[in-house]
């Protein structure tokens, strides 16, 4: 997110840490750059202000000027202020209310509130195991309530119908004496948005609101939408008291100034940022790592938490019992591999959590390539039958001109990916014996490692 924010800040990131000594002139230098970046990012002016004030007071007292490391001292007080601009550290959402529990969604159409929606379901029944349940109140967009339909039966959560010739505080009403007698957690109600903001609308979503009680009335956000998102988001605040913001599209190549301005122009807490497209693209929003990544200093935090909830703990297990006992390694067990990293998020959602320097030299790679690569490899083993994938000796000239030609490429990527495979099969071999760290001190000094499957 943000990227030409984060690219800016993290080069001047890296010409402080190199001052030995800071000054009233390199640290009006440094802020005018970064007021700069703030504002062509589409950051609201006021908020850009009152920013530079805040690092321009702290940067000139005795914390910096005293300290043995200044470039560093004055980073962390550039982090620790754009992080209190997004709201400090987690805002969490409330549940704490008679189930169920009510929340509203509001927000403009086409900001990704109904998927939101959807996500927030799938959130609350994995991370907070809780019975959920969903409903349209969007009576103008009868494609509106059939895609909540369809994202909430992805989400694994409850569906309640509606229809476009109903009053939309009816459907309320009726949704909530649904879930009451049904037993359900939580309820989530998807409201009407509009392409623009308008008086219909918010008497409609007061009404609304005074009729349901939500515990939170989250507002949604579309991060690349800037300074339009800011105005949006004003308006909503003086219609409704908002307990809570989710921005979406973070994963977007946007400018980004949302993220740092809608906390403290409406007073909101930042609570949700969705991170993908997918249903689970949806992770609280943590201000003090999502200042890290502004910064370049990378989120490894959550990149960790994306590798692990990505990958298959029972399966992994299986492999490494499997290669342990003497068993081969097959391309089954190679699809498996490409497939984990899929899970994962695969390598652009990966690499964007890397610190900036890491991924300077990991973005040498073409990600889109890559991605296609992973695709064709698994397009290439999906072609295969069940007992050319346990037994890939069989594949002579025949068989791979079949593969090809089910798979779509050529002969060639059959040989590349099974000599790829080959690569991985020795290393799992030297894993047998017990020789992984043999093998790794081996590896350490070579320049032509064997490839993965990514």
């Amino acid at each position: 997110m943000a990227s030409s924010l984060t690219d800016k800040l993290s080069r001047l990131v890296k010409e402080i840490r190199g001052q030995a000594r800071i000054t009233e002139s390199n640290v009006a230098d440094m802020l005018r750059e970064v007021r700069m970046a703030l504002l062509e990012a589409d950051v609201a002016l006021p908020v850009v202000r009152d920013f530079i004030a805040r690092v321009k007071e702290k940067a000139l007292g005795e914390e910096v000027l005293g300290s043995l490391s200044p470039g560093q001292a004055l980073i962390g007080i550039v982090n620790r202020e754009l992080a209190a601009t997004m709201g400090e550290g987690i805002s969490d959402i409330n549940l704490v209310a008679q189930p169920p529990a009510v929340i509203l969604m509001a927000g403009l159409q086409g900001s990704g509130k109904t998927t939101s929606t959807a996500k927030l379901a799938r959130y609350l029944i994995e991370k907070r195991k809780k019975k959920v349940l969903t409903v349209s109140a969007d009576v103008y967009r009868p494609a509106a309530i059939e895609q909540l339909k369809t994202v909430t039966r992805q989400a694994g959560a409850e569906w309640f119908p509606s229809s476009a010739d109903q009053r939309p505080v009816d459907i309320g009403l009726a949704a909530l004496d649904y879930a009451r007698k049904h037993y359900f957690d939580v309820l989530l109600v998807d409201t009407a948005g509009r392409l623009a903001i308008d008086e219909v609308l918010m008497r409609e979503i007061k009404d609304l609101h005074g009729a349901l009680d939500p515990i939170e009335t989250l507002f949604v956000v579309d991060a690349m939408q800037g300074q339009d998102a800011i105005n949006t988001a004003l308006a909503f605040k003086q219609a409704l008291p908002l307990t809570g913001i989710i921005l979406t599209k973070t994963d977007g190549d946007a400018r980004g100034g949302a993220a740092l301005s809608v906390r403290q122009v409406t007073g909101a807490p930042i609570k949700f940022a969705g991170t993908s497209e997918k249903i689970d693209g949806l992770e609280v929003f943590d201000a003090q790592r999502h200042a890290g990544r502004i910064l370049g200093m990378g989120d490894i935090l959550a990149l960790v938490e994306q590798v692990t909830s990505g990958v298959d703990m029972q399966a992994a297990q299986k492999l490494a019992a499997k290669v342990k006992s003497g068993a081969g390694f097959d391309l089954n067990d190679f699809l498996a591999q490409i497939q984990q990293m899929k899970q994962m998020g695969g390598l652009s959602s990966l690499l964007e959590k890397l610190p900036a320097a890491m991924a300077a030299k990991a973005g040498q790679v073409d990600m889109n390539r890559a991605e296609k690569d992973i695709r064709r490899k698994e397009g290439i083993i999906h072609s295969m039958t069940p007992l050319e994938r346990r037994k890939p000796d069989l594949i002579k000239a025949t068989r791979k001109r079949r593969i090809a030609q089910g798979a779509g490429v050529q002969v060639q990527e059959v040989n590349r990916m099974l000599k790829e495979f080959e690569q991985m099969q020795d290393m799992m071999k030297k894993m047998k014996g017990g020789g992984m760290m043999k093998m790794m001190k081996r590896m350490g000094g070579m320049k032509g490692m064997p490839k993965m499957p990514f």
